[in-house]
């Protein structure tokens, strides 16, 4: 069992997510930064696709009463067992009873913490991820609440320390594909986006990192029909500063999506005020 001393503001329980739904309104949620996860997963010897927590910023604290392996990996933050400092990017031996601490994260935002056995919550179509925009999947974390850690696989952990994804600095460079609405904005517009930076704004969470800098003006006035979207849309809403989707998304919208990044997972571990840039164009 895992005990929650300390929740922090937004710990959940992820996994790889729940693809190939989105026709049911049901966007795949899951660990924002995946390699994060797979990593503290191979580190403790489970499957790839275990349950693991997703901490924000601050972190949080467990008790195992029967103790366990586990790892950290993601945010820098710091790590202690019992009071005393053990690494993060390497499995950790708990004693039975053993509390463990993860820190305010210097860099980056998210952390990932991984149980031998993985966390042992109801999956729901095929995914123990929680999805904080539908709330499907387990509540966020809160203190005091207890969770179930699965049966230990034979699998044998990682190597004692391996490297870790390297974290998103403090500039981002996001690879964009123009459209499907690119035609609703003026050319102008569109080398805006792509010439300017942009800066990741503190209301940015699981559902989109929110951008604050240079609107985008629109050639069209009204507004769509609600159409499908995916995960990396950059959508523009009214206010013409875009907002780009990432994994716990509505599937489907009506303000223009002016183009779509390819890969979104730098901005898992991007802090407000990191600067985004957007370069292409591709069509």
């Amino acid at each position: 069992m895992i005990e929650v001393v300390r929740a922090g503001p937004l710990t959940t329980v992820q996994d790889l997510g729940r693809p190939g739904h989105a026709h049911l309104g049901v966007p795949r949620s899951g660990a924002l930064d995946a390699p994060a996860l797979l990593l503290a997963n191979a580190l403790v010897g489970n499957d790839a696709g275990a349950a693991v927590l997703e901490t924000t910023l601050t972190g949080c604290a467990v008790v195992l009463p029967a103790g366990g392996l586990v790892a950290v990996t993601g945010a820098v933050a710091r790590l202690r067992l019992d009071g005393a400092d053990v690494p993060s990017g390497a499995p950790v031996d708990v004693p039975a009873g053993g509390r463990l601490d993860v820190g305010r994260a210097t860099a980056g935002v998210r952390s990932y913490l991984a149980f031998a056995g993985g966390i042992d919550v109801a999956p729901v179509l095929g995914s123990r991820s929680t999805d904080t925009l539908s709330g499907l999947g387990p509540p966020p974390l809160g203190d005091g609440d207890v969770l179930r850690i699965g049966v230990r696989s034979k699998r044998a952990p990682a190597l004692r320390t391996r490297r870790q994804p390297s974290l998103a600095g403090a500039e981002i460079a996001l690879t964009v594909h123009l459209g499907p609405r690119a035609d609703w904005f003026t050319e102008a517009a569109i080398r805006t986006l792509l010439d300017t930076p942009y800066a990741v704004s503190p209301r940015s969470n699981r559902v989109g990192a929110r951008l604050a800098g240079a609107s985008l003006t629109r050639v069209r006035a009204g507004e769509l029909p609600s159409e499908g979207v995916v995960l990396g849309a950059v959508q523009v809403p009214a206010d013409g500063q875009p907002l780009i989707f990432l994994a716990d998304h509505p599937t489907t919208g009506g303000y223009p999506v002016v183009a779509v990044v390819a890969d979104v997972t730098p901005l898992a571990q991007a802090r407000p005020g990191s600067t985004v840039t957007f370069h292409g164009p591709q069509r």
